[in-house]
């Protein structure tokens, strides 16, 4: 028994890498996690930008209403076709802005902005 593990565990003679291979190992194992770590934090920030500008999200979305709602009293009051002479376009007192566009086929389209948030409404026509 003593020859079968002398002979199997006996030392062998390796060439010398210097660690070269542990080094390189722990460099590639190192790129990898920085690598995932940043993309990880990049995606962070964009979740922190898109949640920071909810104000912003919410004026567009109440001057999309407005727009659509506009829009609705132009359809129900114009006589003719000075309905948008008489009736002027809201001034928003929140920084936002709409823009809003009646077609028979189509209905109401109104796009509310407010910062960099964008958001859109549409009524489609009745029978």
């Amino acid at each position: 028994m003593t020859k079968f593990y002398q002979r199997n565990f006996k030392k062998r003679n390796f060439p010398k890498l210097s660690g070269q291979m542990m080094l390189l190992t722990i460099l590639t194992l190192g790129g990898a996690m920085l690598g995932a770590s940043t993309i990880a934090g990049y995606l962070m920030i964009l979740k922190v930008r898109t949640s920071s500008d909810i104000t912003n999200s919410v004026k567009a979305i109440f001057a999309a209403e407005t727009g659509i709602e506009w829009e609705l009293y132009k359809l129900y009051k114009q006589s003719g076709n000075l309905g948008s002479f008489l009736y002027p376009k809201p001034k928003m007192t929140n920084n936002s802005d709409f823009k809003s566009f009646y077609n028979k086929d189509t209905g109401i389209i109104s796009i509310g902005e407010a910062g960099n948030s964008h958001r859109a409404f549409q009524m489609e026509p009745g029978e």
